[in-house]
């Protein structure tokens, strides 16, 4: 009996212990009970996020698509005031924060971290002033199937956790490369998402290649110029209360990393902007700053991720006080996208070497030894913490720019590109019928293509543009895209060639560019003659592209092409861009 009774405290005693351990509704996270090592499978991540908003009313579990293999893209919308549509909360005043974990499933912290910040200020009420002002969207997992390409060998230069998600999507898309392109099903869903809440600010989480040194994590945020001033300065002062609040966290923190030579601090530290394909860069050109989130793929993952938790409690409680300005200057920077029209935007930037300033870096004492193996230089970092002086290259000089038109025009029958204009949220009107119109546009020449696919895509590198004028009739079902409207920076870095991320730049319409129309040597051999004939200049002319392009004209059908193209039979809409540029 005594041993029964023993056998039965003891049990009593287990079931206490684990009832004050793991709460009522065991809401500890599966990172938790892994003694910080390792992060939930996709079925479990579902399971947790699910009974997190089961236990309140403020957090509402949703989701925001599928993707190509099927799975759930998760939603965790969490409101004090218990409103969980976009409508709802713009009524309510709240600012919108979006916060997005697993756009590369190998760098789970931010997964991890945010369930438990949601549960410690919701359900534990650690931080009970937290979300007074601010309405949080966290999506636990964007890129769902590479999450379940699941292993220990995802990651080769990553300390933990033991096993972890791929890279890229299903179909070998970086969903960080697509933001503007919109390629995977995925991004076309975060899309919708985003233009349907148009979220005050961004944060996007990753974990970080490259050198070893003291941070826990770098960041990324468009803070060179690139934005207008009151994002810029708001931004700015951000930053500067996020590092203060985490140094008394014991974390530290550094705009992202970038050598001028790679992995080799001593060369000085580079500082480049984001175009409208990453995440920071769509986000800023959308009027809104965004956060990059890089922690140290060296330090732990407990390291890493409590470095994430504290960076997303320090933000939400900066969005909370400053969620009024923050609308303000969101809401400023909109009506300036609108007036763009008539004016020269800059759609990309370099950095200056020829600017520079000094900054404290807190890196590891490091050696440069020539390999033996691979004849290269072989950097070896130490554990030994050391402070550098280092020279710092960070100011932007513009280098692409292009004068907006009122409106543009793309033609029915390009229903890719139309497709796209769609699922960003752009407005737009159609055609209902048949119109000729004079419209600007540009005549392609030069056209260079990427060597191999990039991204799914085989990208135009480099070409000529000619500016020219011309009457075109566009059919019913053509759309006018017209750039008084918020999105006006976006719309122009898609459909303006000379943009970084162009749909021309990512060969949307690459087949422009091909002939399908061809002449006999021998028919060309004797118009040819004939041309010549009637305009002599022509033979010098001629003779001088061939000395000129000896690279092109290299062959006989080259050469005989060259008449061709000043025939009435030559294709005229070859290398013409199809999309129309208004002016009023």
């Amino acid at each position: 009996m005594f041993k029964l009774m023993k056998k039965i405290f003891v049990i009593v005693v287990l079931i206490i212990v684990q009832f004050t351990v793991y709460g009522q509704d065991n809401l500890l996270t599966y990172y938790e009970k892994s003694n910080f090592l390792e992060t939930p499978r996709y079925e479990a991540t579902i399971e947790y996020a699910k009974k997190l908003a089961a236990s309140s009313d403020f957090i509402e579990y949703t989701t925001f698509g599928k993707s190509l293999q099927g799975r759930d893209l998760p939603l965790l919308i969490v409101d004090k005031n218990k409103n969980f549509t976009p409508e709802s909360v713009r009524q309510s005043g709240n600012a919108v924060l979006l916060a997005e974990a697993c756009i590369h499933p190998g760098e789970s912290e931010g997964k991890d971290a945010g369930f438990m910040l949601i549960r410690d200020i919701i359900v534990h009420k650690k931080y009970e002033d937290l979300l007074e002002n601010t309405t949080l969207l966290f999506i636990p997992i964007f890129n769902t199937d590479g999450h379940e390409r699941f292993g220990p060998y995802s990651r080769i230069n990553q300390n933990g956790p033991k096993e972890m998600g791929w890279r890229t999507t299903a179909n070998n898309l970086n969903l960080n490369r697509d933001f503007l392109k919109a390629d995977a099903v995925e991004m076309q869903h975060w899309l919708v998402l985003f233009n349907q809440w148009l979220p005050d600010m961004f944060m996007d989480i990753h974990t970080t290649d490259g050198a070893d040194y003291q941070y826990q994590m770098t960041y990324g945020m468009h803070i060179m110029g690139d934005m207008n001033k009151d994002h810029t300065e708001w931004q700015i002062d951000y930053l500067d209360q996020i590092e203060k609040n985490l140094l008394k966290d014991d974390i530290l923190i550094f705009p992202y990393v970038s050598f001028r030579r790679w992995h080799d601090p001593r060369s000085g530290l580079i500082r480049r902007t984001a175009t409208p394909r990453y995440s920071t860069g769509y986000s800023a050109y959308q009027n809104r700053p965004a956060l990059l989130v890089e922690t140290h793929m060296l330090k732990d993952y407990k390291t890493r991720v409590d470095a994430t938790y504290h960076l997303l409690r320090h933000t939400i409680a900066y969005v909370d006080q400053e969620y009024k300005n923050l609308q303000e200057i969101n809401l400023k920077a909109d009506n300036e996208a609108k007036d763009l029209a008539g004016k020269d935007f800059v759609l990309n930037y370099y950095t200056s070497q020829e600017d520079s300033t000094t900054v404290k870096f807190k890196g590891v004492d490091y050696d440069i030894v020539p390999s033996d193996l691979s004849d290269g230089i072989w950097v070896q970092f130490s554990d030994r913490p050391k402070e550098y002086e280092l020279v710092l290259f960070e100011k932007l000089v513009p280098s692409v720019s292009a004068k907006i038109p009122e409106s543009y025009i793309i033609p029915v029958e390009w229903t890719e590109v139309i497709d796209r204009i769609k699922t960003h949220g752009i407005e737009y009107t159609v055609l209902e019928k048949n119109k000729e119109m004079e419209i600007e546009t540009y005549h392609f020449s030069n056209v260079q293509f990427a060597s191999s696919p990039y991204e799914g895509r085989q990208m135009v590198r480099n070409f000529d543009l000619n500016e020219i004028t011309i009457k075109k009739t566009y059919a019913a079902g053509s759309i006018i895209v017209p750039t008084n409207q918020r999105a006006a920076k976006i719309i122009a870095h898609m459909l303006e060639p000379t943009g970084p991320d162009s749909f021309v730049r990512w060969g949307f319409f690459n087949s422009i560019f091909e002939r399908k129309e061809y002449v006999e040597t021998y028919v060309m051999e004797k118009m040819a003659r004939e041309m010549i004939k009637e305009k002599p200049e022509l033979l010098d002319q001629y003779k001088q592209a061939v000395k000129e392009n000896p690279d092109i004209y290299n062959n006989q059908w080259a050469k005989l092409y060259w008449f061709y193209a000043l025939t009435p039979y030559w294709d005229d809409q070859k290398d013409i861009y199809p999309v129309g540029r208004i002016f009023n």
